[in-house]
């Protein structure tokens, strides 16, 4: 059971608390608003009124007890900035911070934290590249260039073996797995694509688009 401190109990805050509640972490939520920390309350573990830009403060937490702290102050980032800070001079293992820009995002990274999450930007790339396609379902994104597709297969992989198609060698893609009829399926080289197949292929967007038949 993983141990996680939320700096910033406001939307953003909540939604990462309450999942990694479901997901059986023990969660200790900090927010300078006494409403926040009301509403959030009954969602973790155990939650503090405080500020997150107080030393003395955050030094009765324990911060090198927990496992992974998020600063979820995206629209206050002098604020954020600063505890991001102070977490990683405290002796955090894993700092994660909240950026609304990519300035912002910078300055993070060079003042402690290990990962920035970008919400409104990730969403945007999401959507856009999905509705971008009518193929595209959805995508995961794993580093750099690279992401997992979800996708609709194009009408002329139908009734072909993965042989047959050879995505890896025309387009560098790989197909690692296919769903069918609700069930997946481990594909061979020998594995007929059908109607209605749902492919979960890795690869660069750009090698996605080629084998989409997208300039």
């Amino acid at each position: 059971m993983k141990s996680v401190l939320v700096i910033g109990a406001g939307q953003f805050g909540t939604h990462i608390a309450k999942r990694m509640e479901e997901l059986r972490c023990e969660v200790m939520a900090v927010d300078i608003n006494e409403d926040c920390i009301n509403d959030i309350m009954p969602y973790v573990t155990n939650a503090k009124i405080g500020d997150g830009t107080n030393e003395e403060f955050l030094r009765t937490l324990g911060i090198d007890d927990y496992d992974v702290c998020f600063v979820t102050l995206g629209r206050h980032f002098q604020t954020s900035l600063e505890t991001t800070s102070l977490l990683s001079e405290l002796g955090a293992k894993k700092v994660i911070s909240r950026a609304t820009n990519d300035v912002q995002m910078k300055f993070l990274l060079r003042n402690g934290a290990d990962e920035v999450v970008y919400p409104e930007k990730q969403t945007a790339i999401r959507i856009a590249t999905k509705y971008a396609s009518d193929n595209i379902l959805d995508f995961f994104h794993l580093e750099k260039e690279y992401y997992i597709y979800e996708l609709k297969v194009p009408k002329d992989w139908y009734g072909k073996t993965l042989q047959q198609i050879d995505v890896r060698k025309k387009y560098n893609i790989n197909i690692l797995t296919l769903k069918r009829s609700g069930e997946v399926l481990i594909p061979s080289a020998t594995t007929v694509i059908q109607t209605g197949d749902i492919a979960f292929v890795l690869g660069e967007f750009k090698d996605i688009q080629k084998a989409l038949n997208k300039r």
